[in-house]
């Protein structure tokens, strides 16, 4: 078995065109690295909840139908409405539900959505109700 008694006193070699690497870079070349990059980040996905959608009862539909029949009479007026409904996850299954408050522009019946006057658009289909706000 070898002692390396010849060179474990020798100076480690300079170089003219080379200056020597900083201590702090050096100690970098042995820490620690990360395997499975992206693990962490998937596990941390995994972790996040989202909610289900539930399914509107009929009399639930029935009165969003009528609260949008509502605001297709006042539309012309650019009624303050607060809007809840559902954005799904584009991760995962899944989703959460969300209110957006603010002054309807117009119903766009093409793209089956209300667009309100800060360009903001709610798709018709992920609604569960319109409430109008009285401007005080």
């Amino acid at each position: 078995m070898r002692d390396y008694g010849d060179i474990r006193n020798c100076s480690r070699p300079q170089y003219p065109d080379l200056p020597p690497m900083p201590v702090h870079d050096r100690a970098a070349q042995f820490s620690p690295f990360a395997a499975l990059v992206g693990y962490e980040d998937a596990v941390e996905e995994t972790a996040r909840l989202t909610d289900s959608r539930r399914e509107m009862e009929q009399d639930e539909i029935n009165e969003l139908n009528r609260q949008l029949q509502e605001l297709s009479d006042k539309i012309k007026d650019r009624p303050k409405i607060r809007v809840t409904f559902f954005i799904r996850d584009s991760k995962k299954e899944g989703g959460r539900y969300s209110s957006k408050i603010g002054n309807a522009r117009v119903i766009d019946k093409y793209g089956n959505r209300i667009i309100f006057t800060d360009g903001e658009a709610v798709p018709i289909r992920d609604m569960y109700s319109v409430v109008f706000i009285d401007a005080d």
